[in-house]
């Protein structure tokens, strides 16, 4: 009998054309505002950081550190299809590779930065230690650790869970900062993924982002008793890990 195919490795190969992964022009105009945001909010000042960005993806992210001055940044995805794309921007430094080829190859305490979006949900939890034992050995003292996934918290969080066949866990602040944490980071940080406040249309989903917050806290506060005010409701969360 022969081994049927792993749905990981099929999906992967064809990220791009078989359409989870849009086209890297719409990748840039839907995500690049909110990524340059992220830059200046929770990246180190001084642009003469190492760092690496797992699972990269397209190369937003790296595409608008490039354009912020940070240039020692590398990037590894094992689609070959989203490593193109990457290229495609003009992204240095990235190239195709296994996750745990990338994390072995790097020297213990090389990086002041990682960078992990939407990577750690597809992992089971039986490589999910493996990764953050990985991480947390390549950066420095004082390095970070940036992490977009999934969160559980959110009444939503399905669309997100559910939407990418290789997705295998979801997480929430609790669950995310206990790992974290118990594997030996300092602190840890999650913040909720809202709307960007520019332009008028940036304005008026933040406005009407805060006034759903406010709903979900109310229907929080009469079920549980909880008011919610640190619950992260949107359908991802963002965690900030301080080595």
């Amino acid at each position: 009998m022969t081994t049927p195919p792993d749905v990981r490795e099929r999906i992967y190969r064809h990220y791009v054309s078989a359409g989870q992964a849009g086209p890297v022009s719409e990748a840039v105009a839907s995500r690049a505002r909110y990524v340059d945001w992220l830059i200046a909010r929770h990246f180190p000042t001084d642009r003469e950081i190492t760092g690496i960005d797992l699972g990269c993806g397209h190369g937003v992210i790296l595409y608008c550190a490039q354009r912020a001055g940070y240039h020692k940044l590398t990037g590894v995805d094992v689609s070959a299809e989203q490593v193109e794309a990457a290229r495609s921007l003009g992204v240095r430094n990235v190239r195709q590779a296994d996750l745990w080829q990338a994390l072995d190859g790097l020297e213990s305490g090389s990086q002041d930065l990682a960078i992990c979006f939407d990577v750690i949900e597809h992992l089971p939890k039986s490589e999910l230690t493996r990764l953050v034992d990985g991480v947390r050995r390549a950066l420095r003292p004082g390095g970070r650790w940036i992490i977009n996934t999934p969160n559980g918290e959110s009444p939503l969080f399905g669309r997100v869970r559910y939407g990418d066949l290789t997705h295998e866990l979801a997480f929430t602040r609790q669950s995310l900062a206990t790992l974290l944490l118990a594997s030996g980071f300092e602190r840890v940080d999650c913040y909720e993924n809202e709307p960007i406040r520019s332009g008028l249309k940036g304005w008026v989903r933040w406005t009407l982002w805060k006034l759903i917050r406010a709903g979900l806290r109310l229907y929080l506060a009469a079920e549980s008793g909880d008011t919610g005010r640190d619950a992260i409701f949107t359908q991802n969360l963002l965690a900030v890990a301080i080595r």
